[in-house]
């Protein structure tokens, strides 16, 4: 079990720190470890240790111990992390204890399967405008949103600013996801989630995740493909000879 002690109130603890302090790695398993949390939880656990944590998530409980000492101190002596405290206050760091906006960019079967997806809600996430240039898609009404269509790329911006959102989804083709992009960023979005297989070049202070299915599917045929490494790379040099 974690032997720092902490405060009964561990909200009250308030740490110096910045963005740039914190590893980025670091910052990804917090989520992964909020998820695990969520689900320990749901099954009606109330404490966890480190070892517990990682072991679940592939990790050491040192990792666990580091990854959290970023932020403060969390654990209980002779007790573990309590799970309700600790779900909260990771929440609060991630900044999804509230609600966020979002502008998603494309109507298509991807757009349409994101509109529908029902985990972004529980997480803090909600797509209040849907936008697209096919004219055969603009006024189609937004199943998750009620009273609400499909808009065209002009209102975009005017949309952004009214409903103050800061969060896009880019879910176009790769030949048209730049210019959407540049059109989130001028409208003043400031994080981008982005499902097109293309790398984009951010414009100012904009920051794009990018999300490329291919490319896990790439990651995953590595390593479960039964040829041997070295066949492959033999066979690879004969092709490219």
């Amino acid at each position: 079990m974690d032997s720092s002690p902490v405060s009964e109130h561990p909200d009250e603890q308030v740490v110096p720190i910045g963005f740039d302090d914190v590893p980025g790695p670091a910052v990804r398993r917090l989520s992964l470890y909020l998820r695990q949390l969520e689900n320990c939880l749901a099954g009606g656990q109330t404490t966890i240790s480190s070892r517990d944590l990682g072991a679940a998530l592939g990790v050491t409980d040192a990792q666990v111990r580091k990854d959290l000492a970023y932020f403060g101190q969390f654990g209980h002596r002779g007790v573990g992390y309590k799970i309700d405290r600790l779900i909260t206050r990771i929440r609060k760091i991630l900044a999804t204890d509230r609600i966020w906006d979002v502008a998603l960019v494309g109507a298509g079967h991807l757009g349409t399967a994101l509109m529908a997806y029902r985990g972004f809600a529980p997480k803090g996430f909600r797509i209040a405008a849907v936008f697209d240039v096919d004219p055969a898609k603009i006024g189609q009404p937004i199943p998750s949103l009620s009273g609400r269509v499909v808009q065209p790329m002009a209102e975009l911006a005017d949309t952004i600013r009214r409903l103050d959102i800061k969060i896009g989804i880019i879910a176009v083709p790769a030949d048209a996801a730049q210019a959407a992009a540049d059109q989130l960023t001028e409208a003043g979005i400031l994080g981008i989630l982005n499902f097109a297989p293309v790398a984009l070049v951010p414009k100012g202070k904009v920051l794009i995740n990018s999300v490329d299915l291919a490319v896990q599917l790439e990651q995953l045929s590595y390593r479960v493909c039964p040829e041997p490494l070295s066949e492959r790379i033999a066979a690879a040099d004969v092709a490219g000879v």
